[in-house]
């Protein structure tokens, strides 16, 4: 586990422009200084992500979300944020000037955070500035829910790793926009959009964006989240191949993992799962179907997009 003095350093190489790899409950996030448009450049080129894709601002507290990040405040975030922050749930409000459009596609909103992990809210606040930060992996691969898997995809582009441990959620957040007169789920994730109905009334879902221009929030790319080795949902079964299940497996051959049967379980688990079998060398990685059911939604959503696609090797 990283130490003050780790974070201390962590925190001096952000206000110097540099690149800190850091635990959230989530994921790991690679972290930029998100008022400095030349750090955030960093963050594209060590992952080879387009910059079509914009960054996730994270932040300490609701303060510096509203004085260093976000022009507007719409009531629905505040009573989001009082919700779930800190917590999974991005939103997204019109930015700051302030806020370098390498943030944000060149979009004029902004998507902000309050990671709910202690470390990552030391580190910001001991940088005392807000930290953009997509997730520490090479752009469409699978997302990293330890310290070793940030080495194992980014080694020496990143300046410093702080390890915190296995993530406690295990997939992405969920991304709002509250940018127009009505709310839109723009990624679905462990807070569903039914919780986020009941609180704030009606939601519209968005599904993948068009090909041109920016995308209005991360993870929206149609193979995203994606192991190396190829990923199917139910078959068919290669003969070397690793079965991910929750009740009864189908495999005849090869490798069987059993995850969780409850959807918060599964999720902590998932990439976890991936990242091993990956690293165990098998032909494929053949997922039981899950749950068609509001709290698996966003799982739902990234294994439909890790799954191998025909036009991809």
């Amino acid at each position: 586990m990283a130490t003050r003095a780790e974070v201390e350093r962590g925190a001096e190489l952000l206000r110097a422009g540099r690149l800190v790899a850091f635990p959230t409950e989530t994921v790991y996030g690679l972290g930029a200084n998100a008022l400095d448009a030349a750090a955030v450049r960093r963050i594209f080129e060590a992952k080879g992500r387009p910059s079509t894709s914009p960054l996730i601002v994270h932040v300490d507290s609701l303060e510096m979300a509203r004085a260093q990040v976000a022009a507007e405040w719409p009531a629905a975030a505040q009573a989001l944020a009082e919700r779930w922050w800190p917590g999974p749930l991005t939103l997204i409000v019109p930015k700051r000037p302030e806020i370098p459009t390498e943030v944000t596609g060149g979009l004029a909103t902004v998507g902000i955070r309050i990671p709910a992990h202690p470390l990552a809210l030391e580190l910001i606040r001991a940088a005392a500035v807000p930290v953009a930060a997509p997730s520490a992996n090479r752009f469409t691969q699978l997302s990293p829910t330890t310290a070793a898997h940030v080495r194992e995809a980014l080694g020496a582009a990143v300046d410093l790793i702080l390890d915190g441990g296995p993530c406690q959620v295990g997939i992405e957040s969920t991304v709002l926009s509250l940018a127009g007169a009505v709310p839109v789920l723009l990624r679905p994730g462990m807070v569903s959009r039914l919780e986020i109905e009941a609180l704030i009334g009606p939601v519209h879902a968005i599904g993948h964006p068009g090909v041109d221009g920016a995308h209005l929030s991360p993870g929206m790319h149609r193979k995203h989240y994606s192991p190396r080795t190829p990923l199917t949902i139910g078959g068919p079964v290669d003969s070397r191949a690793a079965w991910v299940y929750r009740k009864d497996s189908n495999a005849s051959a090869g490798r069987e993992v059993r995850l969780p049967e409850d959807s918060a379980g599964y999720a902590q688990a998932l990439y976890r799962t991936l990242h091993m079998l990956d690293a165990e060398g098998w032909d494929q990685i053949v997922v039981e179907e899950i749950p068609d059911s509001p709290d698996w939604t966003g799982l739902r959503d990234r294994l439909q997009r890790a799954v191998k696609k025909p036009d991809t090797a």
